[in-house]
């Protein structure tokens, strides 16, 4: 199978549809804890910290990538064998790194040759183009 790595646009685009899923997912919980007359604010805490935390390193353990990834068409692979996943300690990693390094993180997409940033390189992940189907966007 061709690897094609995924190009920064799609990745960033990802990004931000992470970020509205989270926030959005953030705000529905904090709709149905309004529900309940006294909710301990460390459950509030704990709630959204395990969604900011796990949400990431979960489905890209699981699914090969977050919904953002899906909607980008683009999957995170194993740099030495992009039909396996990475596990989830991987994934928590690169997920750690990209969030400590932000942007700067995506930098060296541009001029690495297999697009990789620098948590994909830590964690020893690739980003790929998914094949387009007929029902592609």
């Amino acid at each position: 199978m061709q690897r094609t790595y995924a190009i920064l646009p799609d990745r960033i685009k990802a990004v931000v549809i992470d970020a509205i899923v989270i926030v959005g997912t953030m705000y529905a919980i904090a709709e149905v804890l309004a529900l309940f007359s006294e909710v301990p604010n460390f459950v509030r805490i704990v709630l959204f910290v395990l969604i900011f935390f796990l949400y990431d390193p979960l489905f890209t353990s699981l699914n090969g990538g977050t919904i953002g990834h899906t909607y980008s068409n683009i999957t995170v692979r194993k740099d030495n064998d992009n039909l396996d996943r990475l596990n989830f300690p991987a994934a928590l990693i690169r997920f750690a790194l990209k969030s400590l390094l932000g942007w700067l993180s995506l930098l060296t997409t541009t001029a690495d040759e297999k697009k990789k940033a620098i948590h994909d390189m830590v964690a020893k992940s690739v980003v790929l183009e998914l094949p387009k189907t007929k029902n592609s966007k």
